[in-house]
């Protein structure tokens, strides 16, 4: 009797034990699996395209951590390549940056570094505010100026402590050319990656970028090669490849998109957005599940319409952004409207954008003719 009832003292035990081994793992994992996963957002664009300003709207949100041009660091210490050969670097190093592991940067930066040796880091409000930095509240809208004045003196570890306390995690990029290099990013479960390709009128771009030459020297050696950008011809072989690789990002993107595209690839035009600020910063929220909150609806609203005319090229102030955008109507010369028309044309008929005939027409013609809705 003593036995049989030890034999079944022995039996309860094995079964609690079993049910505990397989069924509070089981408990704990449906209760992990309660907090949402973090959402992806990748802005993808190219130089002078109202990447910085997008980038912001985003940036400012208080649930977004945000980083602009992380790969800034990939093309300084590998300058020496093709854009075609750095497409992989890049790629790791993004999804790295979406993952918070900010190891990836050692490649690339001093042991030594600090916060503020990441390219332009005060343009990201989560590491102006805790954890990042203690001098602002998470949810202020705060100026690239303040943030840099202040913040700076915070370690490194700080990028990576701050970046896992967020939901969302948005990088503006415009060293990508080609789509199908992201493949794996958006095949990958451990991501949930949205991205918004973000394109403008070649000719603004052009007029842009012949501003900011010297600053782009090094960027478009590496797009082109350094033969192709010199000469007259130069601008325009970069203007080239660059429409040439909006045209096949989009072709990828909408028209013979994989299924792992459905519902992650947004094409948004900067004139459109600088038209109806408020109605195109509410699509890409939406896009990205994020709220528009009434603040940040006053901000885009204020930075859009301000009296600035976007004198310093990379500067995120309030100014006109709609005069600012039409700028090169007034000052670019028909001649080179022509030869960007020339070397863009695929990628203006493809994207809504009108070619202009004349200098009468270009002075003359309305926002309605020139961009043509999607």
């Amino acid at each position: 009797m003593v036995k049989s009832r030890r034999v079944q003292v022995l039996l309860i035990l094995v079964v609690m034990a079993f049910l505990l081994i397989h069924f509070l793992p089981c408990s704990n994992n449906a209760h992990m699996e309660e907090k949402p996963s973090p959402v992806h957002i990748l802005i993808l664009s190219s130089w002078r395209s109202g990447s910085s300003f997008t980038g912001q709207i985003f940036s400012q949100h208080p649930n977004v951590f945000y980083l602009m041009e992380p790969a800034w660091h990939v093309w300084v210490k590998m300058y020496q390549n093709s854009a075609k050969v750095l497409h992989m670097a890049v790629r790791d190093l993004v999804r790295s940056v979406f993952l918070c592991d900010m190891s990836v940067f050692d490649a690339y930066m001093s042991s030594q570094k600090k916060k503020s040796d990441l390219f332009q880091w005060e343009t990201s409000r989560a590491l102006c505010s805790p954890p990042a930095c203690d001098s602002f509240s998470r949810s202020d809208i705060i100026t690239a100026g303040n943030c840099k004045t202040i913040c700076g003196k915070y370690p490194f570890s700080k990028v990576e402590e701050a970046c896992k306390t967020y939901s969302h995690v948005a990088i503006k990029e415009v060293r990508f050319f080609d789509l199908k290099v992201l493949y794996p990013l958006l095949t990958d479960p451990s991501l949930n990656l949205k991205i918004i390709h973000l394109v403008r009128d070649p000719r603004a771009v052009f007029r842009s970028r012949e501003n900011t030459m010297a600053d782009l020297k090094r960027d478009s050696n590496i797009v082109v090669g350094s033969q192709k950008t010199k000469g007259e011809m130069g601008p325009y072989n970069t203007m080239q490849v660059i429409c040439k690789s909006h045209v096949e990002i989009y072709k990828a993107g909408s028209q013979a998109a994989p299924s792992f595209l459905k519902d992650r690839y947004l094409l948004v035009r900067y004139e459109d957005i600088v038209r109806d600020p408020l109605a195109r910063a509410a699509q890409m929220y939406r896009f990205a599940e994020l709220h528009f909150t009434p603040e940040l609806q006053k901000w885009v609203h204020n930075i859009t319409h301000g009296k600035g005319h976007g004198a310093q090229a990379f500067d995120i102030g309030s100014r006109d952004a709609l005069r600012v955008s039409q700028a090169w109507r007034k000052t670019l010369p028909f001649q080179k409207i022509e030869k960007v028309q020339n070397v863009c044309k695929d990628a203006m008929d493809l994207l809504g954008y009108r070619l202009v005939q004349s200098e009468e027409e270009q002075k003359n013609m309305s926002l309605d003719l020139l961009f043509a809705q999607n």
